[in-house]
Order: C-alpha cells, then sequence, then structure tokens
C-alpha cells in the first residue's frame, strides 16, 4: 500500500530550512517571549528535581540590569 505522499521521499534538510524560514517569518515576534518562557521552565524544571523550596526569585535579567557602583564612584563619595 502506498501513500499519497510517498512518491516525494523523506524530508531531507533544504526542505527543513524553507519549513524553519517560513515559521520564523509567520511567528517572530513571538519567539523572544517564547524562549524566555521556555527558559524560566527549565529553571523551574531543574529546581524541581534538585527538591529546592521558597518564593520565586527575580530573573536574572533583573539582577544584571542594576548598575553596581564601581571602586572609583566609592572612594569619590568619600567611602
Amino acid at each position: 500500500m502506498t501513500t499519497p505522499f510517498s512518491q516525494f521521499g523523506p524530508i531531507g534538510f533544504p526542505e527543513l530550512l524553507v519549513f524553519a524560514l517560513v515559521m520564523l517569518l509567520l511567528f517572530g515576534h513571538r519567539l523572544p517571549g517564547v524562549m524566555r518562557s521556555v527558559g524560566r521552565g527549565v529553571i523551574e524544571f531543574k529546581k524541581g528535581i534538585r527538591g529546592e523550596q521558597g518564593g520565586e526569585e527575580p530573573p536574572e535579567e533583573r539582577k544584571a540590569a542594576e548598575p553596581k557602583p564601581s571602586e572609583s564612584e566609592h572612594e569619590a563619595r568619600g567611602g
């Protein structure tokens, strides 16, 4: 028994590349939010595997966004 698409053969790299480009064009504006959600999900999964309990910690992005005073600024203030 043959299927209707058996005449085309297996899906190769060029077909996957075209598919990926079409998906990028259609859903490209949503990708940053999706990847952020996936990253948070992975972090929560790892915490669950390790058995860590507690409240939600602020994301790494917030920690990195806070400017830290350098030593020269600290000395300029008289510290």
